[in-house]
């Protein structure tokens, strides 16, 4: 009985020594400086400001340029970062089985010309009798309605040839505005689809880039038209980006644009407020990019 009060009195001041230690090395971890951020935050350019996150966009906002139809890709003619003008060819669909129907439809233009020809020739050898009781009035007035009918038969060979000349050049994709190419996602020998998730090209103006900002909708009532703001790209916070107001959208959407920030909600809905900034050379801000903005109240 006695062996086991002095062992449990020894137990006792072992775990009060390890308590103690224990106290005492936490306390030293907690008084340890702490270390500063890798890279350091932006500062608040304005006394009073709305914080906001957004995503950089060309300027009229990036064009997918899709494809009409569902189409195996023959031939890519651009590259990403190549400065492309509208209307500059940009991929080609396979037009081969359009091409040999246009080729049939040619032929029958020169049949139908051919026909009409006939018919109109021996219409006038008719008309040219002088005598009226070589010929009778019935069959001059056939004669007129076959030429008439022929002319009908050569217009519509015609606007058949018109029709696949249309969808010929239609399965030439080409750029409906100047910019560059921001994005090529299929290959020669590749299918594409007007269906597909995955545009084929993406192009857009980037001399001049805009990004969009979403604001917390909490906060919308406070965003003024006009505002003047300041954007830093996400790891350059040393550099403030002036930014000139372009609008504010009318209508709250549901946020997109996460951040990954551990107190960001994703049911949040947002005022989107539009920025715009000329594109320096030397600085390297790419369309996509996450920035940080300050909105003055």
């Amino acid at each position: 009985m006695i062996l086991f009060r002095k062992f449990s009195f020894w137990l006792a001041c072992i775990g009060i020594i390890a308590a103690v230690g224990l106290v005492l090395r936490l306390r030293g971890a907690l008084l340890e400086p702490v270390p500063e951020p890798p890279v350091p935050p932006p500062m608040k350019p304005f006394a009073r400001g709305i914080g906001a996150s957004g995503l950089v966009e060309s300027i009229r906002e990036n064009t997918l340029v899709g494809v009409p139809q569902p189409g195996l890709v023959t031939a890519v003619h651009v590259k990403v970062w190549e400065r492309v003008e509208a209307g500059q060819p940009l991929l080609q669909l396979d037009d081969r089985e359009l091409r040999a129907q246009l080729g049939t439809q040619r032929a029958q233009v020169v049949v139908a010309e051919a026909s009409l020809a006939r018919l109109r020739e021996q219409l006038a050898r008719l008309e040219a009798v002088g005598d009226a009781r070589a010929i009778s009035a019935e069959e001059i007035k056939t004669r007129r309605s076959d030429a008439a009918v022929a002319a009908a038969q050569l217009a519509a060979t015609r606007a058949a040839v018109a029709q696949t000349d249309a969808l010929l050049a239609r399965l030439t994709i080409r750029a409906p505005i100047a910019g560059t190419v921001l994005q090529v996602n299929v290959r020669a020998g590749e299918y594409a689809s007007p269906t597909s998730p995955t545009v084929p090209i993406v192009v857009g103006a980037i001399d001049e880039v805009q990004v969009r900002a979403d604001v917390d909708e909490q906060l919308a009532p406070r965003v003024r038209e006009g505002a003047r703001a300041v954007g830093y790209i996400k790891g350059a916070a040393a550099e403030a980006i002036p930014l000139e107001f372009v609008r504010i959208e009318p209508f709250v959407v549901p946020k997109r644009s996460l951040t990954g920030s551990s107190i960001e909600r994703v049911d949040t809905r947002v005022l989107q407020v539009i920025y715009k900034f000329p594109n320096a050379r030397g600085r390297s801000v790419y369309v996509g990019q996450q920035m940080d903005l300050y909105i003055e109240e």
